[in-house]
C-alpha cells in the first residue's frame, strides 16, 4: 500500500470533494477516484458516501481517517528526522589512549552541534577494534599503530604520535635528554597487554638489538601504568599525549627513545563504501580540522 493513498484519502476527507482534492495535490480526478478506490478495496468497506451532491465520510471512513492523520504524522516526522540526521546513534571503538585523552575535547565540539545523536564509546584493543568495525559493531574506529593496511577497512591519519620513555623524578634517566637503546639494559618495564602494537614493536626492538629487560608489571590500563611509573616501579613506553597532565605536576619525566624507523599513528578507520551520515562526517571533520589528515 503506497502511504500516498493515505494522503489523498486525507484529502479527499478534508474537501469532501474529488474535484477540489486533485487540484490541492496537481492530480488528475480519476487518479485520486483510482486511488480511493484502492484504499476501499484493501480494507473491503466503502469510505465515502454520497449525499445528493455532497459526499460524507462513513463509519468506517472516519476511523481510517483518524490512522490516516497519524500515518501522515509519523511520514512527515520520519522526513524531517532521518533528513536532518541529527539524532540516533555513532558508535566508536577506540583504544583506551585515544578514548581518554583525544576524544573527549572533540566530543565535547561535536554535541554542540549535534545534542540528540547518542555516542557509544567502546574502549578496545587494536585488534577488537578493527574487528568491531569490520562487522559492523561500530561506525569509527580509532588505533594507534603504524599505518593500517587492511582489504576491509580504509584509514585516514589523524596525526602521529611521540612515543617517550616514562621514569619516576628520581629515576636516573630524569638527568637525560635522550635514552640510547644500549641504556634500557637490565631496566624493569611496566607494559600494556601483548596485542598493544607499540609492546610488540618495543620488544621486537629490545629482542633484536639483544638487550636484556625484565617485565615487572603487565596491565591493561594506562592509568595504572602511569602511577605505578609515579611510584618508581619500572618505566614505560608510553605515547606523549597520556601524561600531560603527570609532566604538568612534575610527578614523572620523560625521555625520548630513538626509533626512527618505527612511527606510531592515531588513525581513524571505518568500512570500505561505509554510508558517511552527516554527524559521522562532522565527528571526521573535528578529528581533522587541525591536522594535515591523509587517507593511507
Amino acid at each position: 500500500m503506497d502511504i500516498q493513498h493515505f494522503l489523498t484519502f486525507r484529502e479527499v476527507a478534508k474537501w469532501q470533494n474529488y474535484t477540489k482534492a486533485a487540484d490541492q495535490l496537481g492530480y488528475a480526478q480519476s487518479s485520486v477516484t483510482t486511488q480511493i478506490q484502492k484504499l476501499e478495496q484493501e480494507y473491503g468497506v466503502v469510505l465515502f458516501e454520497r449525499l445528493g451532491r455532497r459526499m460524507r465520510l462513513t463509519q468506517a471512513g472516519e476511523q481510517l481517517l483518524l490512522y490516516a492523520n497519524q500515518i501522515a504524522d509519523l511520514f512527515q516526522e520520519s522526513k524531517s528526522v532521518v533528513g536532518r540526521q541529527d539524532c540516533g546513534a555513532l558508535g566508536i571503538a577506540s583504544i583506551e589512549t585515544m578514548a581518554a585523552f583525544l576524544l573527549p575535547k572533540y566530543l565535547h565540539r561535536f554535541r554542540q552541534m549535534y545534542p540528540q545523536v547518542q555516542v557509544l564509546l567502546e574502549p578496545a584493543q587494536e585488534e577488537r577494534v578493527k574487528q568491531a568495525v569490520r562487522d559492523g559493531e561500530a561506525d569509527l574506529g580509532i588505533l594507534l599503530d603504524v599505518p593500517l593496511a587492511d582489504p576491509e577497512l580504509d584509514s585516514l591519519i589523524i596525526r602521529k604520535e611521540e612515543m617517550v620513555v616514562a621514569a619516576s623524578m628520581d629515576h636516573p634517566f630524569a638527568k637525560l635528554e635522550v635514552v640510547e637503546w644500549r641504556q634500557l639494559s637490565g631496566e624493569s618495564f611496566i607494559m600494556t597487554e601483548q596485542d598493544c602494537t607499540y609492546r610488540a614493536a618495543l620488544e621486537r626492538e629490545l629482542r633484536t638489538r639483544q638487550i636484556p629487560y625484565r617485565l615487572a608489571y603487565e596491565l591493561g590500563s594506562m592509568e595504572a601504568i602511569k602511577q605505578c611509573v609515579v611510584y618508581g616501579l619500572g618505566i614505560a613506553l608510553i605515547p606523549r599525549i597520556a601524561i600531560q597532565s603527570e609532566l604538568e605536576k612534575a610527578q614523572l619525566c620523560t625521555v625520548p627513545l630513538c626509533m626512527e624507523d618505527l612511527s606510531f599513528y592515531t588513525q581513524l578507520v571505518y568500512r570500505k563504501r561505509k554510508y558517511m551520515t552527516t554527524p559521522m562526517k562532522h565527528l571526521i571533520e573535528l578529528l581533522t580540522e587541525s591536522q594535515e589528515a591523509q587517507p593511507v
